[in-house]
């Protein structure tokens, strides 16, 4: 990897801060483009919804425009596991392997590593350690040790796990700067620190985020009463004028994404992706669509004038490297690590709770066995020692039937797995659980909702995590060169992405994978 530097180049106009498989491969060997694609980008945006980019394209005039026009267009895509959140989202898309795959069953238990401490910041260390086995990073370095990554997030998992294990330039958002831990460095680039310097929350402290066009042309209400526990629910919405405060509050309104796309342009002209003989990789996850619908719902004016913003915002991004990289010499992916159910006070559905379940399992484990049973529950999956409990003789199996049939008669509980019911089924119900839950995870009960039904009881959000299709499905586009627009009908998965993008650059996954190369993108393959 070159050092870092800090480009004289005129900065891009987007900145806001002054504002299955293995035989497929093994049958058919990869062949290099004449002229081979320069820069992959891998564009994530957090919580993107399908249906909004078909219901507000006729108002996308950047970015957005330019991928739904020239792209390979798949509206019904899915991230195909049960427990859709941003850590095991993140973990498919290059990696062509699902979270039983990659290991990374939660946001919980996907980064967090107090071992990896942060530079420069307080909040908890993060690494990949838990990841297990390779990505489209590792593909592309096997036979070009020379590539260049960089990845670029305002969360740390969006950042870290789009990537896997590799040791690359990395960096992400906390506590008003961008940031890495000591798993990658031990100190920021040159450039990077540059830019914290310009310290964007003090820049933007006391600014508000107001509507872009006029109320009129927005159909959405902007006074839903249950949109963030009906407080601070309207626009405009202001940040603090104390420094410290509104880095925190960035990371909930829309100038967020602008920061983040500043921070990857810079490092892109930094390490000189796309400026060599041979296909470098720049992985770029937007995160505050995330924030803003989890507060707001997906039928807010807040997410409807984000989405106006990041459009606008990838445009002048894309202007930006098409100056360094041809965009014929630019292979672009969009897709996003989960979707969103919208607030069951919105209409039919309602919330979901297994803390009493939690609570009950970890008093029998003290009460009669004195011992931690240190159960807890992950959107529907309830977790706890089960190896403790049977070494003290609890016939867990039993265990788990009776916190199943209690679960059943709960109001929005559509399905109950225990391991043994689990193991039997072939359903693709039960199939979404499988390719969720890694061997070694110690689990009870695995519970679907029903439509309409989200897990938790916080009134200020609706949220993300079960195996419903507003959860699940994601959008996902393909821009390569020679490859013709599309709309395609196909239920492709974003474990596809990794093996073709793959293909199409030349290179073989080091390992078996589950994902397939779309025969849209790469017609010399066989469809699934």
């Amino acid at each position: 990897m070159p050092s870092s530097r800090n480009p004289k180049s005129r900065s891009p106009a987007l900145s806001v801060l002054i504002l299955h498989a293995a035989s497929l491969f093994a049958s058919s060997p990869p062949q290099v483009a004449p002229d081979p694609a320069r820069l992959i980008v891998h564009l994530v945006i957090d919580q993107l919804r399908p249906d909004y980019l078909e219901r507000w394209r006729g108002e996308f005039r950047g970015g957005l425009a330019w991928l739904l026009r020239d792209g390979v267009f798949y509206p019904r895509a899915e991230q195909d596991h049960a427990m859709n959140s941003t850590a095991p989202g993140h973990s498919t898309m290059l990696s062509g392997r699902s979270p039983a795959s990659t290991g990374i069953l939660t946001n919980d238990l996907g980064v967090p590593d107090r071992a990896a401490s942060l530079i420069g910041s307080t909040a908890m260390g993060a690494s990949p350690r838990r990841f297990r086995g390779t990505t489209l990073v590792d593909w592309m370095f096997a036979p070009d040790p020379a590539t260049r990554v960089l990845s670029v997030s305002r969360k740390d998992r969006g950042a870290i796990l789009t990537v896997g294990r590799a040791r690359v330039p990395i960096f992400w958002y906390s506590q008003g700067r961008f940031t890495t831990s000591r798993y990658y460095a031990d100190s920021l680039p040159t450039w990077l620190q540059t830019w914290n310097a310009s310290d964007p929350a003090a820049r933007l402290a006391g600014q508000a985020w107001v509507p872009g066009r006029p109320t009129s042309s927005y159909p959405e209400r902007d006074d839903r009463p249950f949109e963030f526990g009906g407080v601070s629910n309207t626009f405009p919405h202001r940040l603090s004028t104390d420094r410290t405060t509104a880095a925190l509050e960035l990371e909930n309104h829309s100038v967020m994404d602008s920061l983040t796309l500043d921070v990857a342009w810079r490092g892109t002209r930094a390490y000189g992706l796309g400026r060599r003989n041979g296909t470098d990789l720049l992985a770029v996850s937007l995160s505050a669509t995330d924030n803003i619908g989890h507060r707001y719902g997906p039928g807010s004016r807040e997410v409807h004038d984000h989405l106006l913003n990041v459009d606008r915002w990838l445009g002048e991004f894309f202007d930006s490297l098409a100056a360094v990289v041809p965009r014929d010499r630019m292979i672009v992916t969009l897709t996003s690590d989960h979707g969103v159910t919208e607030f069951p006070e919105a209409g039919v559905g309602g919330r979901v709770t297994l803390s009493d379940e939690v609570g009950a399992l970890n008093a029998f484990g003290r009460d009669r066995w004195r011992i931690a049973v240190e159960a807890t529950a992950y959107t529907g999956l309830l977790v706890a020692r089960v190896d403790a409990l049977a070494a003290r003789g609890v016939d867990t199996d039993s265990l788990a039937s009776a916190v199943a049939a209690r679960l059943r008669a709960r109001p929005g509980v559509r399905r109950v797995f225990t391991p043994l019911t689990l193991a039997r089924a072939r359903d693709a119900e039960a199939m979404r659980w499988k390719r969720q839950i890694h061997p070694g995870v110690e689990w009870l009960v695995a519970a679907s909702l029903l439509d309409g039904y989200i897990w938790g009881t916080d009134p200020r959000e609706t949220g993300h995590g079960t195996t419903n299709v507003d959860d699940r499905r994601v959008p996902l586009i393909i821009v390569a060169p020679g490859v013709p627009p599309l709309k395609s009908p196909r239920i492709a998965r974003t474990i596809d992405i990794g093996p073709t993008l793959a293909a199409l650059i030349g290179v073989r996954p080091t390992e078996s994978v589950e994902g397939l190369v779309l025969p849209e993108i790469h017609p010399r393959r066989h469809p699934r």
